[in-house]
């Protein structure tokens, strides 16, 4: 329940709108934490270069959602409503860290859905829930590679 999408018809790595699209009305009881971000934006967004991590709740997120914005680098999470998170560890996360290339293992395990923009290169997709990998894939076809395998043909 892992994809890589390298090669897309989509307009640019990572367009979270596109990314999110079959799945969006699925996290609607989901906040969003977003750390070790680096992006490009003609909007007005609510995220900046002063901080090191944004925790939104759906509301928040969507301005960014709705927005014309490339993420370049990031990990983007959908949380599910109500848990604590420590916001300690989150400031420190990095898209660069070699878990995020691992299946199944989560930089901030209590995602349910984690993004990672990989220099404008990757976008990286891992599910907890099977329904909404389904749905991803079903929707991004083969252009959703399956990560273990991509990690076998290319990093191994």
């Amino acid at each position: 329940m892992n994809w890589i999408i390298s090669r897309t018809k989509i307009s640019f790595h990572t367009h979270l709108f596109e990314i999110l699209k079959p799945i969006w009305k699925d996290l609607s009881e989901c906040n969003w934490v977003l750390t070790d971000l680096d992006f490009m934006s003609d909007n007005e967004i609510p995220i900046n270069f002063d901080h090191d991590y944004f925790i939104f709740n759906r509301e928040e997120f969507e301005k960014l959602y709705q927005s014309h914005t490339q993420m370049i680098w990031g990990i983007i999470s959908a949380v599910p409503q109500g848990i604590s998170l420590n916001e300690k560890i989150i400031s420190t996360l990095s898209a660069e860290d070699a878990r995020v290339w691992e299946s199944d293992e989560f930089l901030i395990p209590e995602s349910i859905v984690e993004i990672i923009a990989f220099d404008s290169s990757y976008t990286i997709v891992k599910f907890k829930d099977e329904k909404l990998s389904n749905m991803f894939k079903e929707y991004f076809q083969k252009e959703a590679v399956d990560l273990q395998k991509f990690n076998d043909k290319y990093i191994r």
